[in-house]
């Protein structure tokens, strides 16, 4: 499965917010430097989907706050 996920790193709060069937906003603690938020999203998204962490994949977007992720 593919979903668009717009990233918002910096946050107060971990929140996963679902905007339609493929489009989610993703809010993580981790500041967006060295791949930490990255990191954090895809720990936030594999307890949202209750999957393992190995099970998520950023195909595009890494370096951005739009990102599309592929949930095996």
């Amino acid at each position: 499965m593919k979903i668009f996920v717009k990233a918002k790193p910096n946050s107060k709060f971990e929140k996963v917010e679902k905007i339609s069937e493929t489009e989610f906003k993703v809010a993580v603690c981790e500041p967006s430097e060295k791949g930490k938020a990255n990191e954090a999203l895809t720990r936030v998204l594999s307890e949202y989907f209750k999957v393992a962490k190995s099970r998520i994949k950023i195909k595009a977007g890494r370096g951005s706050k739009n990102k599309i992720v592929e949930i095996i």
